[in-house]
């Protein structure tokens, strides 16, 4: 059974994060030029929140909310669903469905190593149990 290592090993996407204290402006800015829909909020290489699109979307637009003043703190999720190398994907698909998120932060030894999304999740399930997805189709 495949599990988060085995997705982890195929991505080459780096861990993206970001200081509580930055503008969600910079935090957006960093997301874009990643293109990532979520980065985790670390403080000395500790998580301590995840902004995503969802965020900001439900958090600043909607409450008008100037993301040149907001800082990350105050909009991040900050009670984090996180898993490890081992979680298996099916385990993971049910902790997306059961929290209503889209991003798992991957811990180990306390600390962030990386983040599976539900796209990722998906595309695993489809590859490995589908076939093989061409790029050209």
């Amino acid at each position: 059974m495949r599990c988060v290592g085995d997705i982890l090993e195929e991505k080459s996407e780096r861990l993206v994060w970001i200081g509580p204290l930055e503008s969600v402006f910079e935090a957006l800015k960093l997301m874009n030029r990643e293109d990532v829909g979520a980065v985790l909020v670390q403080i000395d290489g500790y998580l301590v929140g995840i902004l995503s699109e969802r965020d900001y979307v439900r958090k600043v637009i909607l409450n008008i909310h100037a993301s040149q003043k907001t800082k990350v703190s105050e909009v991040m999720t900050r009670n984090l669903v996180t898993v490890t190398r081992k979680d298996t994907i099916v385990h993971c698909i049910a902790l997306t469905k059961k929290h209503h998120i889209r991003h798992l932060p991957v811990m180990q030894d306390g600390k962030a190593i990386g983040m599976v999304s539900l796209r990722d999740l998906f595309l695993d399930v489809i590859h490995h149990k589908v076939g093989e997805i061409r790029e050209d189709e």
